[in-house]
């Protein structure tokens, strides 16, 4: 290694001139990996593992990586208001690895659900901990969500209830591949036993998105979901930062919309009817009291203006219905033509 070299920010170094060893302990791993990248530029071929081919790149990798973010985001809120308490998702790690590593290294009991994301081809794995499974179930079940402390396998009825959760799980993971590729979700089946379950060769290349969520942030538990290779072989140009990026601008199409306002409808906004303005110095204020009467700077026959959470949206004609006080909208609130009215 070049003796010449500056050391950078956060890392140690020991050269000894006599043997000429270099000793690196590196905070930032990507710079030993841009480091061997250079040297396989010098030698003119790059290094093959037949055992553990790399099939999917560093770009495919940081794609996988923003869409599961988004996916942790939503599935974040989706379950807080689901479970009515706090949940917490993050991204820990993307990795690629044969699918016999990634089986070796479940822990037991885990639950495994199958899904297919049509019409993507083959069927893709998400693991879920006893940990986070008995502190959703405990929920479900009335509880505060705390951790059961026996692993075990799940009842019938336990299984019942965490298929609910995982059908809205998968839901939120088809909306966030949704800037990369139309798919439908769908649920084959829940499973403890994982050695019977087979989607991939066991040399087969995968690719391995880990999550910890943190429940009530008090407990903690992984999730993991396991995407064969030949399930993604059709994306991979797709599946870089730069075209996620731009994808994510796109108009929404009719569907979409349709979905958004759905979600919307149950939202509540604040309304508020204006009646009109006037300006008071400070003394004013102070002296009024009851039985003064404030003049506004708009006319009794004037349209009052409606605000939508703060904004102007409407005009509309005070009135009464059973006693109370209402108003019927009248017209679409439009700065241009309330500026004219002030001349008119």
């Amino acid at each position: 290694m070049d003796s010449g070299r500056i050391p950078q920010t956060g890392e140690e170094n020991t050269f000894n001139d006599e043997t000429g060893s270099y000793i690196i302990d590196f905070d930032d791993k990507e710079l030993l990996k841009d480091t061997e990248a250079q040297e396989e530029t010098k030698r003119g071929y790059k290094l093959y593992n037949f055992r553990r081919p790399d099939k999917f790149s560093k770009d495919h990798l940081r794609g996988l990586q923003d869409i599961h973010r988004e996916f942790s985001r939503q599935l974040s809120m989706v379950l807080t208001a689901y479970l009515r308490m706090q949940i917490e998702l993050d991204v820990v790690s993307v990795d690629q690895l044969t699918y016999d590593e990634f089986m070796n290294s479940i822990p037991n009991p885990v639950s495994l659900a199958v899904f297919e994301l049509n019409p993507l081809p083959g069927q893709i794995l998400m693991g879920i901990s006893f940990e986070v499974l008995s502190s959703i179930v405990d929920r479900m079940l009335g509880g505060v969500g705390s951790i059961e402390q026996n692993n075990r396998e799940l009842t019938d009825i336990e299984e019942s209830l965490v298929k609910k959760m995982i059908e809205r799980s998968i839901q939120t993971l088809e909306n966030a591949w949704s800037h990369i590729i139309p798919v439908e979700s769908s649920l084959i089946g829940l499973d403890s036993n994982y050695s019977g379950i087979q989607i991939a060769s066991a040399g087969e290349i995968v690719a391995l998105v880990t999550f910890e969520m943190h429940i009530a942030r008090q407990h903690y538990g992984l999730i993991s979901i396991c995407y064969p290779y030949p399930v993604l072989e059709n994306l991979l140009e797709q599946l870089t930062t730069q075209h996620i990026f731009q994808t994510k601008g796109l108009i929404a199409t009719s569907e979409e919309r349709k979905k958004m306002i759905e979600k919307l409808n149950t939202s509540f906004i604040d309304v508020s009817v204006l009646f009109g303005q006037t300006e008071l110095s400070f003394a004013d204020v102070l002296a009024l009291k009851a039985g003064d009467v404030i003049k506004l700077d708009n006319l009794c026959t004037d349209d009052l203006i409606v605000k939508v959470n703060g904004e102007r949206k409407f005009y509309a004609r005070p009135g009464k219905i059973k006693n109370k006080v209402c108003v019927k909208i009248t017209d679409r609130y439009d700065d241009y033509v309330n500026t004219l009215k002030q001349f008119l």
